[in-house]
């Protein structure tokens, strides 16, 4: 489900809506901390702004700041200074934290006097990592820096919040969110993006993509087969044939990346080359787990909007529902649906969310939601 993400030039531009992050980074830059907590909702920016304050500590006492700085902040980026880790699949993996990190962190840079770590999505690190990286964290070699990037910093243990400076960013506003969206989709639908986005510019761009229109169909059509109390279809499994979808697409983008690094190895049969296929194909794997857990999460939480979009309507606040571009629908529906009960399911389906987060069964637990849904919305 990743859409690419805008490429900031500095800290000023990837901190656009984000003053008190801004004012934080700009202090880190002159004069930085040894590690820091960049923390806030999916979509605010801290991966963007962590990559600008690696450029700029990278650029500091470089023999060329400017072309350090533009190295750093391309994506990959070929800095040798710079390390990011991002979770292969759903979690970082504790060896590639102990050699890319903790081993790492001992060797002087290779060039300038500083050497930057950052681990995206560090909530995404078992326990075992985070213990292995407590030591880095408290007493790292002088020209170190390490940036750490959640969206879950509760998730992190306390020994580790407390070792790192917290850098704080606030969720987008819609306004803020539809700024950044393609000016060539429909007005409304722009709109509708912005504001079932929940802050995540990224998550709004897929939305206006063929994949997320589909996911939106999906997730109506199970809406109003609940409210319409026909689920003869089983309209549940649209939801799962989209998560489906999106992680085979995904596992594609890696395999095809995989394949062309493969063209130019030059070793293109033998162990080596048998072990970068098992690695390639692993790496596809996780990726389409995990694209597809972030879109069938996805498409509860547009449900879930829908029903609160039914309630709204249902007193009289059809104006300020998050499907936009879908006022008609939702007013129709709304009209013979007791706005309580459309509350009730908005909160059903959240429950539903958090359950799917400890491995229950993705079919049954959606199938007894719509069972559930349609007791209250059928009427």
């Amino acid at each position: 489900m990743n859409v690419a993400a805008r490429t900031p030039t500095s800290i000023e531009d990837a901190t656009e809506h984000q003053p008190a992050a801004r004012m934080a980074l700009a202090a880190a830059a002159s004069e930085p901390f040894h590690a820091y907590l960049l923390s806030g909702p999916p979509g605010s920016g801290k991966r963007s702004a962590a990559r600008a304050l690696a450029a700029e500590l990278l650029a500091a006492g470089a023999a060329d700041p400017d072309d350090a700085r533009r190295r750093a902040l391309a994506d990959p980026s070929p800095h040798p200074d710079l390390a990011w880790l991002r979770p292969p699949g759903l979690q970082h993996l504790v060896d590639e934290v102990r050699e890319r990190v903790i081993a790492a962190s001992v060797y002087r840079p290779f060039e300038g006097e500083r050497r930057v770590f950052v681990i995206e999505a560090a909530e995404a690190m078992a326990e075992e990592s985070q213990n292995a990286l407590l030591k880095t964290l408290e007493e790292p070699p002088p020209f170190v820096h390490l940036i750490l990037v959640t969206a879950e910093p509760e998730a992190l243990l306390e020994t580790v919040r407390s070792r790192c400076r917290p850098v704080r960013f606030a969720r987008l506003a819609p306004e803020a969110v539809e700024a950044r969206l393609d000016p060539g989709a429909e007005d409304g639908e722009r709109r509708a993006a912005a504001r079932l986005s929940d802050g995540d510019p990224d998550r709004a761009a897929f939305l206006l993509t063929a994949e997320g229109r589909a996911l939106r169909v999906a997730v109506e059509g199970f809406a109003l087969a609940a409210a319409a109390g026909e689920l003869g279809g089983a309209p549940w499994t649209m939801l799962l044939d989209a998560a489906d979808a999106t992680g085979e697409r995904e596992a594609a983008a890696v395999r095809a990346r995989a394949e062309a690094a493969e063209a130019d190895a030059a070793e293109r049969s033998g162990p080596a080359a048998r072990r970068r296929a098992r690695e390639a194909e692993e790496s596809a794997r996780r990726r389409s787990r995990r694209a597809r857990t972030e879109t069938l999460d996805l498409g509860l939480a547009l449900l879930a909007a829908w029903a609160r979009d039914l309630a709204a309507a249902g007193d009289g606040g059809a104006d300020m529902a998050l499907n936009a571009d879908r006022r008609a629908e939702i007013e129709t529906a709304a009209s013979v649906i007791d706005p309580r009960r459309a509350r009730r399911a908005a909160e059903l389906v959240m429950d539903t969310r958090r359950r799917l987060q400890v491995n229950v069964s993705e079919t049954l637990a959606l199938e007894a939601l719509a069972f559930r849904l349609e007791f209250l919305l059928s009427g």
